[in-house]
């Protein structure tokens, strides 16, 4: 079973709508890691929308070895996680009116660009991984740029599923499965860690996480949501659950 990241952006949303100092994404994180989280995910977006600079300082000394730092391709970007460390940069595309992340980064039209941010980071130590379409022409390009790992995107799976009602096995649905399968095995193949996520939520996480070879997703707006519910901790236990795992309890919960 892959792990779980748990991306905290959408509690900084909450904080932000106040410009306030309340709910705290890092006490968000304590308690995802308390649910049986291995990782955090924050995206620092270039318009500061909701996470903020202080967020990912906090995060990254206060969880070490932890962090995964979504990022645009920026040399803003670059320089602020040769400085905060994480575990690794993940390389995504950003527009400023979006409402979040609408594809994967479309590394075969930018290769120079991506490959010397790649390097960059790798010479600082960076692990380095890029959100990508479930497109083995672009998985490809990444590996050619040198990227250690590929996230892939499963929006058009979770869209298909919402679309058939949700229904896991229709027809729609399973072609996008079958693509995301299909680029997982191609990053595999090319030696490069297997990572999944974006619009992922209890109903149709599983058939992901069963995917072979498929090392951590990434999940945030669904777990953030049922939080308002039954509470950060609560809502990530509920998701490693439905990953197929148990409950494991973090060592510094």
């Amino acid at each position: 079973m892959p792990v779980l990241c748990v991306n905290v952006d959408h509690v900084a949303t909450v904080r932000q709508a106040r410009r306030s100092h309340e709910p705290d994404p890092v006490r968000a994180a304590h308690e995802a890691l308390a649910g049986g989280a291995a990782g955090i995910t924050v995206h620092l977006r270039e318009d500061r929308r909701h996470v903020q600079d202080d967020d990912v300082e906090r995060i990254a000394r206060e969880f070490p070895g932890m962090l995964n730092f979504e990022m645009a391709a920026t040399d803003e970007m670059v320089a602020i996680a040769l400085r905060v460390r994480p575990v690794m940069a993940m390389l995504v595309p950003e527009g400023r009116h979006e409402v979040t992340t609408e594809g994967g980064l479309d590394v075969r039209s930018q290769e120079p660009r991506v490959r010397d941010v790649v390097a960059r980071l790798a010479a600082g130590g960076v692990r380095c991984s890029i959100f990508v379409d479930a497109d083995v022409a672009q998985v490809e390009a990444a590996h050619r740029c040198g990227a250690s790992v590929c996230e892939v995107h499963t929006g058009p799976w979770a869209h298909a599923v919402h679309a058939a009602g949700g229904r896991l096995d229709g027809a729609a649905a399973q072609r996008e499965l079958a693509l995301v399968r299909t680029a997982g095995e191609r990053i595999r193949a090319l030696g490069m860690q297997f990572n999944a996520g974006h619009a992922l939520n209890l109903a149709n996480v599983g058939p992901v996480a069963a995917l072979p070879g498929c090392a951590e997703l990434h999940i945030g707006h669904s777990i953030v949501s049922d939080a308002v519910f039954v509470g950060m901790r609560e809502a990530t236990a509920r998701m490693v659950r439905a990953m197929g795992g148990s409950r494991p309890v973090h060592s510094g919960a």
